[in-house]
């Protein structure tokens, strides 16, 4: 998808992961060289106009003296498109242990805020919801040794290396049961060869979504450089993005929420030691998802639910969880939803009208889909639903291929006009929930009739 098609939250959307057409000022515009009086100590990743973001580890004492250091950005190799800043703050995560290596995060301010150029340009972070399936294809930056014990010759180009994401079962496993928690992020060939190194430290694990470059990982350890089957590990950004906003207040960094397809690998991967993997989930409870309540007076689609932008009748949705909404993305006029205008009704069968059994929430988040083509989106509720006779989760098809053939019998409920794809809240008085049986179409006749991209008919449309 282009850079617009995907929801960034923060306060640079338009700059952050993107690297400036035939830019001469380098492949990785958001990587900050770190010095302590004068002598490189550590990598680091530009988030603001005034925030970097690197390793704990970096930083000797729990109470650093920020007038001994200095960042340096646009900083390939010397050049005259570099800029320095010295810094006024330093915050190291308050759980960081120098021990094990968790929580390996720290945020520099910087004296004052950089102007971004070509050179100079800040990268997208892993939203807290960011997956990251093993086999995620990710690039790491940084100017530390080469190999074991061989230093990076002069003049001190940037270095990069292109490693694939290990799943964290896999990797606790080749690095020690224990070694890696939730708060890392691991990657690297089992058969060695490519990795970060000693000098890496503080720089970015990053990943493209798109058009756009989201940091995944900052660099943290690892047992030696690029042996076999003993990959590197970073701290994992996405498990942050609370702490890292709540000492930036202005000028946010952007978010993304990274997405993974299919199923990660790593699920089922187990060694001795190990606890056993947790028990798949679907979104829904199967036991109850899907059920409608015998002789239920709540409607016979508890699923469905009315979603008001300042209160009147936009789209229609399906609970699919206990506080999550999956609908249509056309309903949001912007590529980034505030979401105090949206409120969701559920069981609630008559638009216009309160009704006994129904109850409303407001939405913590609205997810739009990334994919191309794609018209989906996902309300986060306020608050999790209780389940009663009028308010149920539906199931959702978890099958990676065509499972509905030709002539399956389908029903669709809604409160539009009940002609055309118009949605409209202005044609009866109570807007009552209508439903109406229809059969499935084989996509070839789809396309024909509607002169559809065959991409949409082969992954993510049906008929």
């Amino acid at each position: 998808p282009a850079l617009a098609q995907i929801h960034v939250d923060g306060a640079f959307p338009s700059v952050c992961g993107s690297v400036p057409v035939n830019s001469h000022g380098g492949t990785w515009p958001w990587i900050v060289s770190i010095h302590k009086n004068g002598v490189y100590t550590c990598a680091g990743t530009l988030i603001a106009d005034n925030f970097v973001i690197t390793a704990a580890q970096c930083f000797s004492s729990s109470n650093p003296n920020v007038g001994d250091w200095t960042v340096f950005l646009g900083h390939q190799r010397t050049n005259p498109n570099e800029v320095s800043r010295t810094v006024t703050t330093i915050i190291l995560h308050p759980n960081y242990d120098s021990n094990t290596n968790n929580n390996d995060i720290a945020l520099l301010r910087l004296s004052s805020p950089v102007t971004f150029t070509d050179y100079i340009r800040p990268v997208c972070l892993a939203a807290s919801d960011s997956v990251f399936n093993s086999g995620t294809d990710s690039w790491v930056t940084g100017w530390g040794t080469v190999q074991e014990g061989v230093l990076l010759p002069f003049p001190g180009t940037l270095q990069e290396v292109e490693v694939p994401v290990l799943g964290n079962r896999q990797c606790n496993c080749l690095n020690g049961v224990g070694t890696v928690t939730d708060n890392m992020i691991c990657a690297g060939l089992l058969e060695g060869g490519k990795d970060s190194c000693q000098g890496d430290s503080g720089g970015p694990m990053v990943s493209k979504q798109g058009s756009v470059w989201v940091q995944s990982g900052i660099v943290s350890f690892g047992f030696g450089c690029a042996r076999p089957n003993l990959p590197g590990v970073y701290s994992r950004v996405s498990q942050y993005e609370s702490w890292i906003s709540s000492h930036i207040t202005s000028d946010q960094p952007g978010f993304v929420q990274f997405s993974s397809s299919g199923l990660d690998t790593d699920s089922s991967y187990t060694c001795p030691g190990l606890p056993p993997p947790p028990p798949v989930q679907s979104v829904s409870n199967p036991a109850q998802c899907g059920s409608v309540p015998v002789n239920s007076h709540g409607g016979t689609w508890p699923w469905i639910v009315s979603i008001h932008k300042n209160g009147v009748y936009t789209c229609a949705g399906t609970l699919i969880a206990d506080n999550f909404v999956i609908t249509a993305a056309q309903c949001f006029s912007s590529s980034n939803p505030n979401v105090g205008d949206w409120t969701v009704f559920l069981g609630h069968q008559r638009v216009n009208q309160s009704e006994k059994f129904e109850m409303s929430l407001g939405v913590l988040k609205i997810t739009l889909s990334q994919m191309a083509g794609s018209n989906i989106a996902l309300l986060q509720l306020a608050k999790p639903v209780s389940y009663t006779d009028s308010i149920q989760p539906v199931c959702l098809d978890m099958s990676s291929v065509r499972t509905f053939q030709t002539g399956t019998q389908c029903w669709v409920a809604g409160w539009g006009e009940g002609k055309g794809a118009v949605i409209s809240s202005s044609f009866c008085v109570c807007c009552n929930l209508r439903h109406a049986s229809i059969f499935s179409s084989l996509n070839k006749t789809c396309n024909f009739t509607y002169q559809l991209h065959p991409f949409n008919l082969l992954l993510i449309i049906t008929c």
